[in-house]
């Protein structure tokens, strides 16, 4: 008998001991250094693409089946702006909604709750005031907007009035709502959506407009607490310097095709590599409605048949934007992949390539000659290459 015990204790003690290794397991950047996680960042692995998912639907919450369907492709995702709002009758019960279905399922599941830090939108309780018809019962909510020097009027666009961050009260109600936001809902975290402050509305305050917009993350994030992720929507750019150094995790959006040129996307693979050896994450966001094939043509955007035409886009573009993805990916570096930020924007389409065993990088993807913009990159299971200037693609699963 104490033989056995003492047998059992010993083996506990190395199962132990392999699971604190394993969850600690340290990835490697692609110039050799080793990235620096922290304790409640999102689960990370190589095993397959790893994604990151950003959904709404604004007149219900999630299906069941829904909830698995993506809980089985993610471990990061960020419940939208409008999300439940039509069923629920707020934006915030319909996140906290969804933090319960998916954490009762996979309860290390990172979920993070949306807030703008610029346009004013009305879909939680917290600024529903926010609009043309309640604002002016409002004065201390309206004191918080900018207003057009010349004619007063409160700036706007489509009927979304604008934040003023350079009012300090407003500062200080922004963060208490979105930390209420995070708290209420079950949140891990927050996405932060417009980092830019409205700066060129104001040119001659724009150095003042982007310090205070550091100073309102930074407050946001104490606030929130060490263990929270705080994401922030293009925090990479230059007038979000102020920002940076506050955040967890920086997302590409790529909301245009300028942000998808060869040069925007070898800048990007450089700060994916520069905020990897910072110690933060990094969401490569691509949607196919900004690819040129759209853009050129505006019928992509009209008609019932809208999300058809751009669910069979998003399958043709797939190997390219993959593969841009990978020739930049680091450790806590995640793929969003589809059309808008909707539900039926491409959360619930089936990708097969991005389930595909990937394996680690072996090493920093190859520029083919200094000049020329075709990259290489070699994973355990894949082989990458892509040419940025003719767009074309291929990765060779092996």
């Amino acid at each position: 008998m104490k033989h056995s015990l003492s047998v059992t204790i010993a083996m506990s003690i190395v199962l132990l001991f392999c699971s604190c290794k394993t969850a600690q397991t340290p990835y490697k950047i692609s110039d050799g250094s080793t990235f620096e996680t922290k304790p409640f960042y999102p689960k990370f692995n190589w095993k397959t693409t790893p994604m990151y998912y950003m959904f709404g639907d604004p007149k219900r919450v999630l299906h069941p089946e829904e909830v698995e369907f993506i809980a089985e492709r993610t471990d990061f995702i960020c419940i939208e702006k409008s999300h439940g709002q039509g069923q629920l009758g707020a934006a915030e019960l319909g996140a906290k909604h969804e933090v319960a279905a998916f954490k009762k399922l996979k309860p290390d599941m990172k979920v993070l709750f949306y807030f703008n830090s610029a346009y004013a939108w009305p879909f939680t309780s917290y600024n529903k005031n926010f609009t043309h018809e309640n604002i002016d019962n409002h004065p201390k909510l309206k004191a918080f907007l900018i207003e057009n020097p010349e004619t007063k009027a409160l700036e706007q666009r489509k009927n979304v009035f604008y934040f003023d961050v350079l009012n300090p009260d407003f500062r200080e109600w922004w963060v208490n709502t979105v930390a209420e936001g995070v708290a209420f809902s079950g949140a891990d975290g927050a996405f932060i959506d417009q980092m830019h402050g409205f700066s060129w509305l104001r040119q001659d305050k724009a150095q003042e407009v982007q310090k205070a917009m550091g100073a309102m993350m930074k407050a946001l994030k104490e606030k929130l607490g060490s263990d929270k992720i705080l994401l922030g929507n293009n925090a990479n750019s230059r007038i979000a310097k102020h920002v940076f150094p506050s955040i967890d995790a920086n997302m590409f959006e790529h909301y245009g095709n300028d942000f998808l040129s060869k040069e925007k996307l070898l800048n990007d693979w450089e700060d994916m590599l520069r905020i990897s050896k910072a110690g933060k994450m990094s969401i490569f966001r691509i949607g196919v409605e900004y690819d040129s094939v759209a853009v050129s043509d505006p019928t992509f955007y009209k008609g019932k048949f809208r999300n058809e035409r751009f669910a069979k886009l998003s399958k043709e573009k797939l190997e390219f934007y993959h593969a841009c993805y990978l020739i930049g990916a680091q450790p806590y570096s995640y793929f969003q992949y589809g059309w808008g930020w909707q539900l039926a924007h491409g959360s619930l389409m089936d990708y097969p390539e991005l389930q595909k065993p990937l394996g680690a990088p072996k090493g920093a993807y190859q520029r083919t000659s200094s000049t020329g913009w075709e990259f290489t990159r070699e994973f355990e299971h894949a082989s990458v290459w892509v040419d940025t200037e003719t767009r074309q693609a291929k990765i060779t699963w092996h």
